[in-house]
């Protein structure tokens, strides 16, 4: 998995240790939700408005330096709005490994201080 520490350092050095941790610990929070909501969305096939959710899910990802999770997502937008469901389904699986293991290995992202 790529990530980015680069991204969360220039928000700690920008914002200093204690605003930038309430906001990484926000928008950690913003992307599990996200998340949880497109799982929600997969599972009941309610496929309208979810290129958008992904393209959301993608940029918080990004915001974060998550890119492995930002690259994923995009390729599951992709694939929804090509209408291609065999690789949709496959990009979606992935989609949940690469989520997991971010928000588990990111855990402590926001008690970072640079």
């Amino acid at each position: 998995m790529r990530q980015d520490v680069e991204a969360i350092a220039g928000i700690y050095r920008n914002l200093g240790a204690p605003v930038a941790e309430q906001m990484v610990t926000r928008a950690l929070g913003e992307l599990a939700l996200t998340m949880a909501g497109i799982a929600e969305k997969v599972r009941a096939q309610e496929l309208r408005d979810l290129a958008r959710q992904l393209g959301r899910l993608g940029r918080l990802a990004a915001d974060l330096g998550l890119l492995t999770l930002a690259m994923v997502a995009g390729d599951a937008r992709t694939c929804l709005e090509r209408a291609e469901s065999t690789a949709f389904a496959a990009v979606w699986a992935r989609l949940l490994r690469v989520a997991e293991r971010s928000l588990a290995a990111d855990v402590g992202l926001a008690d970072q201080s640079v």
